[in-house]
C-alpha cells in the first residue's frame, strides 16, 4: 500500500568537506499541482548537512512527508558477499554498516565521511591511475545493475572517488545521516519492503531518473533554463516554477525530482520491484523508481 503523503521533498546532497555546501539543494511541494519551491536554511545562507538533518527531523514530525536523497544508501554486497571484502569486523547489513561508518568518522565535522575512504579503508576506493585499473572497482548494487542494463546510463559505484560524477563521499556522508534519521523515520526498503501506511518516510532517489521520466533526453538531464524546467514540470502535472536567481543543476534537479515524487508515489509498481528481495532490501537498499 502506498503511504499517503501531504509533502514531497527532494534533497540534492553533497559529501564535500567543510561546514556549508553549495552542492546541497532542498525542494519541497505539497499535494496538488503547485510547483516545488526551494527551501532555505533557518537564517538563510547555504545548507550544512547537519542543518538538513534537523530540517528533515522537524518536517517529518509535522506532516507526512516523503524525503528523497540522491546518494547510495549502502555499498553493494550481493555481488561479492561483503561491503569491503577481506576486512575483518565489517557489518553485513545496512543499519549496522551506517553505525560502523559513523563510528569511524565521529571526529569529522558536519557528518563528513571523507576519512572513511581516504584513511580507514583506502584500498577499496579508486582515486586515480595510481590505484590501478578503474574497472576493477566498478562493483554495483543490484538496483544499479538493473537500471544500467535497461539503458539508464553508465555505471556508478560508491567505490569510485574521482571526478565530478562520483557519488562516493556523498554516499558515505549520507550513511551517517541515515544512522541519525533512522531513530525517528523509516527508511525504505531497509526498514521494510512494505512502507508504513501513515507517517513520513525516507527513500533513495536518482535525479536523472526523474529527468528521463519528464522527457529529457539521455545525457541531457541537467536543466539550466527556466523554460526547460517548466516544460519538464508540466510533464508531471505541475504548474510553472517561481523564477530562480540562478539556474544551477542542484536546484533544478531538486525541484524537478520533488514534482516527480509527488506523481510517482501513487504507482504501486514502484513500491514492489520484482528483483527486490529481502536480502537486497536489508543490505543494499533500492533506488525508488527503478523496476
Amino acid at each position: 500500500m502506498t503511504p499517503r503523503f501531504s509533502a514531497f521533498a527532494a534533497i540534492d546532497w553533497s559529501g564535500a568537506k567543510g561546514f556549508r555546501h553549495k552542492g546541497i539543494a532542498v525542494a519541497l511541494c505539497r499535494a496538488g499541482d503547485t510547483a516545488p519551491e526551494l527551501v532555505t536554511p533557518d537564517g538563510g545562507g547555504i545548507w550544512s548537512r547537519e542543518g538538513v538533518a534537523r530540517w528533515v527531523e522537524k518536517q517529518g514530525s509535522q506532516e507526512p512527508t516523503i524525503f528523497g536523497f540522491d546518494f547510495s544508501f549502502a555499498p553493494p554486497l550481493v555481488e561479492r558477499g561483503a561491503y569491503l571484502p577481506g576486512e575483518a569486523n565489517v557489518p553485513a547489513d545496512a543499519p549496522a554498516f551506517w553505525a560502523y561508518v559513523d563510528r569511524l568518522c565521529a571526529d569529522e565535522a558536519d557528518l563528513c565521511a571523507a576519512g572513511f575512504l581516504e584513511t580507514h579503508h583506502r584500498r577499496h576506493f579508486y582515486f586515480g591511475a595510481a590505484d590501478g585499473v578503474k574497472a576493477q572497482y566498478m562493483h554495483l548494487r543490484r538496483c544499479e545493475a538493473l537500471y544500467n542494463a535497461g539503458g539508464g546510463g553508465k555505471p556508478s559505484t560508491v567505490y569510485d572517488a574521482i571526478g565530478a560524477a562520483q557519488v562516493a563521499k556523498a554516499s558515505f556522508a549520507g550513511m551517517r545521516l541515515l544512522k541519525r534519521l533512522q531513530a525517528c523515520l523509516p527508511i525504505w526498503p531497509i526498514s521494510g519492503r512494505t512502507p508504513p501506511p501513515v507517517g513520513s518516510l525516507v527513500v533513495e532517489i536518482y535525479t536523472s531518473l526523474a529527468a528521463r521520466a519528464a522527457g529529457r533526453p539521455k545525457g541531457r538531464s541537467k536543466i539550466r533554463e527556466a523554460g526547460l524546467l517548466d516544460e519538464a514540470l508540466a510533464a508531471f502535472g505541475s504548474r510553472a516554477h517561481i523564477p530562480l536567481a540562478r539556474y544551477e543543476d542542484h536546484a533544478t534537479d531538486a525541484i524537478l525530482t520533488a514534482a516527480w515524487m509527488r506523481r510517482a508515489v501513487d504507482n504501486p509498481r514502484l513500491w514492489s520491484p520484482p528483483d527486490l528481495t529481502e536480502q537486497i532490501a536489508c543490505t543494499e537498499g533500492w533506488t525508488f523508481g527503478v523496476v
